[in-house]
C-alpha cells in the first residue's frame, strides 16, 4: 500500500517579527512543499517570498551534510569529508593545548540568530562556553540601542499589540518597512487604512511601504531624534497634550517640555530637510487622531542619535494619551510579553570574573588585536552567524580570518562567506529536522516546530553540538544531559499569568497559541499607566540615565544589565553627525526584500528575485558624477569599497545612497559586500550598530 504525504506543524526559524506558523508536507522523508498555517490568526496561510520554498534550502545539493576538514587554503573552500569523532578529536585537542598554555579566554565564540528559536537561537551556545571560560561574545547588531532607549522611558512592555491596529487612526511607520519585513503586520495596516486611518512613513528611501502610504517624508538620515523632539515642541505649543494623562502616569514633563523648546519646527527641518509645514502636519495628524500608533523598525537605532531617538518617540504616545485605547501607544518588541528564563538559557552564573568581553561588531579588529602575549584571539567557533557579511570591516574580517594560526570552526547549512576560511567545517540541521519552541519579536503567539523530516547525512540541532562539545571537553553538569524537550520545557515560566491555559503538550497538538493576554480588541496595558519602570510610570527624563551607557543581559549573556558609566543624557536629544567633506552622500544598507540577512543569499530563487547589487543614487548626485543607470560604481568610506550597479531613482532623497545588505561577497566581482564600506562605530546606546552614518563617494569603476 503506498503511504501518502503527511502533514507537520512546524515555525519559521528566522529573526523576523512574522515567527509563521508552517504546515509541512512531508513524503517518503523529504519535504515537499511548505504553506504558511490557515488556522494561525497572524500567519493566516501565509510565507514570504524568503520561506515559501523553504524545502529548497533544506534539500538544496549544496547542504553542508557531513564534517569537513579544509585542506586548501584559507579561503579557497576546498574540503574533505571526516567523521565526527575525528572533528570532534581535533577541535578538542587544539583548544586543550590553546588553554594550557594561553587560557581560554583566548577561544571566541560568534553567534547570532541565524535561527531565533529559543534552544537552538541565540543563547545555545551561551553555557558551553561559559564553563569553559571563553571570551565572551557581546551581540548588540540588533535593537540593542533601541532596546536601551525603550526601556529607560517605558520599561520591558509589550505596550502595543499589532493586531490592534485596525482600531488606529494615524499609524506611523516610522524606519519600519512591513511589506518587506515584517508582512504579517501589513494586512492589519491596510485594515486600518481602509477604515479611515492616516499611515504615514517616515524614511530616508521612498520604500514599498511608503509607495502605499497616505504620506511619505523623506528625512535625513539620522535626525529621526529632531524630528520626534520637534513634534513634541508642536504638541506642547498647540496645547495638544493630554495633561490628565501625562499628570496620572508620567514623570519629567516639565523638563521634557524645556528640552523640547529647542526643537522649533523651523530649527527641525533644517536638521532633517523636511519643510515646516510637513512637520507641523505630521505632529497635528498624531495628536489628534486618536488612538495613534508608532511602529518602529530595527532601523531606527542604527545612527549617533538612534537610542535617543527611540526615548523620544517612546515619550510621545503617553504625551498624548495613546496609550489609553487598543490601537494606542507604541510598537517595539512584543518579545517583553513572554516569559523566557534567560539564565537557564545562558548560565550566567557560569562566567568567571575577569573574562573578557567583545563586540561581535568589532570582530575584524578584534581578530588582528594582539597584546603582549600575541593575539587575542587564538580560535573562533562560529555558529547561527555569517559575519564575513553582515559584520563591518569587511576587510579586516577577512584579513584576520586568513592568519595561518587562528584556529577556525563553523557550523552551517552551507559554505558560506565565512565557512570559506574554516579549518573545520560541522553540519547543521534545518529547522525542518528539529525541535524549537519560538517566541516572537513582532506578535503575542508562542509557536512549536517539531520535527518535519529526520536528519540529513551526519548533521545536528546546535543543541546537540553543544552536547558532543562538552562531553569532548570533559563537562559533567547535568546542563549537557538534558533532552531538547527537557531544554524547551525548562526554557519558559510555565507559572507566570501569560501561559495560564498553555502547556507543553498542548503545544505540541496545536502547534501555537496566543499568549493569555486580553484579544487584541481589548489590549490596553497601559490605559492606567503601570509601567514597568523604576517610577512605575513613563519616564520623558529618565531614572536610569544615571548610572550611564548599559547594554541589556539579553545582549550580553548575563542576567543583569552591564553599565559602563559613560554619561547619558536622561532626557531625548539631538546631536549633529560629523561631516565628510570628501565623501558627501550617506549610505544606508537596509534588509534586502528576498534575504533574511545573509540567509537566502546563495539561493538561486531568492537571488534571482533580489537581481544583482544595486546601489540606488539620486538623479541629482548621479548626474554630478557623470553616473548613468546600470553603470558599475564603485561605493566608497574611510573604511573600504565595494562595486554594484547604479540604480537612479528618485525613491532616495538627494545625498543619500542605497544598498540591500545580504549578498554574499563570494558571488561578486570584486569580492566585496555592503559591509566593507561600514565601520564598525556604536550608537549612542546601548552600543549598537551606527552604520546608517556611514559617509561615502560613488563614482564610476574602474
Amino acid at each position: 500500500m503506498t503511504q501518502k504525504p503527511t502533514t507537520v506543524l512546524g515555525a519559521c526559524p528566522h529573526d523576523c517579527p512574522d515567527t509563521c506558523s508552517i504546515v509541512a508536507t512531508v513524503d517518503k522523508g523529504r519535504v515537499i512543499s511548505v504553506q504558511g498555517n490557515p488556522d494561525h490568526p497572524y500567519t493566516a496561510g501565509r510565507l514570504c517570498v524568503k520561506v515559501n520554498h523553504y524545502e529548497e534550502r533544506v534539500h538544496s545539493p549544496d547542504r553542508v551534510l557531513y564534517p569537513l576538514r579544509r585542506v586548501g587554503a584559507k579561503g579557497e573552500a576546498r574540503f574533505e569529508r571526516i567523521s565526527w569523532d575525528e572533528a570532534l578529536r581535533t577541535i578538542g585537542t587544539r583548544w586543550k593545548a590553546l588553554i594550557a598554555e594561553h587560557g581560554p579566554q583566548v577561544i571566541q565564540p560568534y553567534s547570532y540568530l541565524g535561527t531565533q528559536g529559543t534552544i537552538n537561537g541565540l543563547n545555545v551556545g551561551d553555557p558551553f562556553f561559559n564553563k569553559l571560560g571563553a571570551a565572551i561574545s557581546e551581540r548588540t547588531f540588533c535593537d540593542s540601542g533601541a532596546c536601551t532607549g525603550y526601556i529607560m522611558t517605558l520599561g520591558p512592555t509589550a505596550a502595543l499589540d499589532p493586531e490592534s491596529l485596525v482600531h488606529s487612526r494615524c499609524i506611523l511607520l516610522w524606519a519600519s518597512n512591513p511589506m518587506s519585513t515584517n508582512v504579517h503586520m501589513w494586512p492589519y495596516v491596510a485594515e486600518a487604512q481602509k477604515r479611515g486611518a492616516k499611515v504615514i512613513v517616515i524614511d530616508p528611501v521612498r520604500t514599498r511601504s511608503a509607495q502605499v502610504a497616505d504620506v511619505h517624508l523623506a528625512l535625513r538620515p539620522g535626525t529621526d531624534s529632531a524630528l520626534a523632539l520637534g513634534m513634541i515642541h508642536v504638541i506642547i505649543r498647540d496645547r495638544l497634550v493630554d495633561h490628565d494623562y501625562v499628570e496620572k502616569y508620567t514623570v519629567g514633563f516639565d523638563a521634557l517640555a524645556k528640552r523640547a523648546q529647542e526643537y522649533a519646527p523651523e530649527r527641525v527641518a533644517e536638521i532633517t530637510g523636511l519643510t515646516v509645514a510637513q512637520i507641523e502636519a505630521l505632529s497635528h495628524d498624531y495628536a489628534k487622531a486618536q488612538p495613534s500608533a508608532i511602529r518602529i523598525g530595527v532601523a531606527i537605532e542604527r545612527n549617533g542619535n538612534g537610542g535617543q531617538a527611540v526615548r523620544a518617540l517612546s515619550a510621545l504616545p503617553a504625551l498624548v494619551g495613546a496609550f489609553r485605547k487598543p490601537g494606542g501607544g507604541i510598537l517595539q518588541l512584543p518579545l517583553w510579553a513572554f516569559p523566557i528564563r534567560w539564565d537557564k538559557l545562558m548560565r550566567p552564573e557560569w562566567i568567571k570574573p575577569g573574562t573578557p568581553v567583545r563586540n561581535q561588531w568589532k570582530i575584524g579588529q578584534d581578530l588582528l588585536a594582539t597584546d603582549d602575549k600575541g593575539p587575542i584571539i587564538r580560535s573562533l567557533f562560529v555558529y547561527n552567524a555569517n559575519p564575513m557579511v553582515v559584520a563591518a570591516e569587511q576587510g579586516l574580517i577577512r584579513k584576520g580570518l586568513m592568519r595561518e594560526d587562528l584556529f577556525t570552526v563553523v557550523s552551517e547549512h552551507f559554505i558560506t562567506d565565512t565557512a570559506r576560511f574554516a579549518d573545520i567545517v560541522l553540519p547543521a540541521t534545518t529547522q525542518a529536522e528539529q525541535l524549537d519552541l519560538m517566541f516572537s519579536w513582532g506578535h503575542l503567539y508562542i509557536t512549536m516546530n517539531q520535527p518535519w523530516i529526520a536528519p540529513l547525512g551526519e548533521a545536528v540541532p546546535n543543541t546537540e553540538l553543544f552536547r558532543r562539545l562538552a562531553r569532548e571537553m570533559g563537562m559533567d553538569d547535568p546542563q549537557f544531559s538534558l533532552t531538547d524537550d527537557e531544554l524547551a520545557q525548562q526554557s519558559y515560566d510555565w507559572s507566570a499569568p501569560a501561559l495560564q491555559g498553555i502547556t507543553y503538550e498542548s503545544l505540541k497538538k496545536k502547534g501555537w497559541a496566543r499568549l493569555n493576554l486580553p484579544d487584541a480588541a481589548h489590549y490596553a496595558p497601559h490605559a492606567e499607566g503601570g509601567f514597568p519602570t523604576p517610577s512605575g510610570k513613563v519616564e520623558f527624563e529618565a531614572s536610569m540615565a544615571a548610572g550611564g551607557n548599559f547594554v541589556l543581559g539579553v545582549f550580553r549573556q548575563g542576567s543583569e544589565e552591564f553599565q559602563d558609566g559613560s554619561p547619558v543624557d536622561s532626557l531625548p536629544s539631538w546631536t549633529p553627525p560629523k561631516v565628510d567633506q570628501h565623501r558627501p552622500l550617506t549610505l544606508i544598507s537596509p534588509k534586502s526584500h528576498a534575504f533574511l540577512n545573509s540567509g537566502y543569499g546563495n539561493m538561486d530563487r531568492q537571488l534571482s528575485h533580489a537581481g544583482k547589487q544595486q546601489v540606488s543614487i539620486h538623479p541629482h548626485d548621479a548626474a554630478r558624477r557623470s553616473i548613468v543607470h546600470g553603470q558599475i560604481v564603485s561605493v566608497t568610506s574611510s573604511t573600504g569599497s565595494f562595486n554594484a550597479l547604479a540604480d537612479i531613482t528618485t525613491d532616495v532623497a538627494p545625498g543619500v545612497v542605497q544598498s540591500a545588505m545580504g549578498y554574499w561577497g563570494s558571488g561578486m566581482a570584486d569580492g566585496a559586500g555592503v559591509n566593507s564600506a561600514n565601520p564598525a562605530h556604536y550608537g549612542d546606546l546601548g552600543r549598537s550598530p551606527a552604520f546608517s552614518d556611514t559617509r561615502v563617494e560613488v563614482t564610476p569603476a574602474a
